[in-house]
């Protein structure tokens, strides 16, 4: 069977996410609840979609860690905090919000729920 790659669903029903800042740099960490996922997630959770989806708070960099060993991913993001706490009109300065907008991210469904190979 094929799997059907045109379903998609939000981050957050595959994996749960921590946020931490440090200046103007916030770091999300992505962690699969089912290890199945993980390669599909690390296939669609990229630094390049991230980088899209925070396009609006016009990060200077986005970089990904992978850590394979905890089914986790870590995105450091620099400039996205509006000059940090002490600096930052934002009602959000530390970020803690970052971690929901990066788990409304849609993604395609894991081939194991959209018909394919588990």
């Amino acid at each position: 069977m094929i799997a059907n790659t045109d379903i998609s669903a939000p981050l957050y029903q595959f994996a749960h996410g921590r946020t931490g800042d440090k200046g103007d740099r916030s770091n999300i960490s992505v962690i699969a609840y089912d290890a199945r996922d993980f390669d599909h997630l690390v296939a669609h959770v990229t630094e390049d979609a991230v980088r899209a989806l925070f396009a609006a708070r016009q990060p200077r960099t986005v970089k990904r860690y992978v850590v394979p060993s905890i089914q986790a991913m870590n995105f450091v993001i620099d400039g996205v905090l509006d000059g940090g706490v002490n600096d930052a009109l934002n009602l959000d300065t530390h970020g803690k919000a970052l971690a929901f907008l990066l788990l409304g991210l849609p993604i395609p469904l894991p081939p194991r729920l959209a018909g394919g190979a588990s």
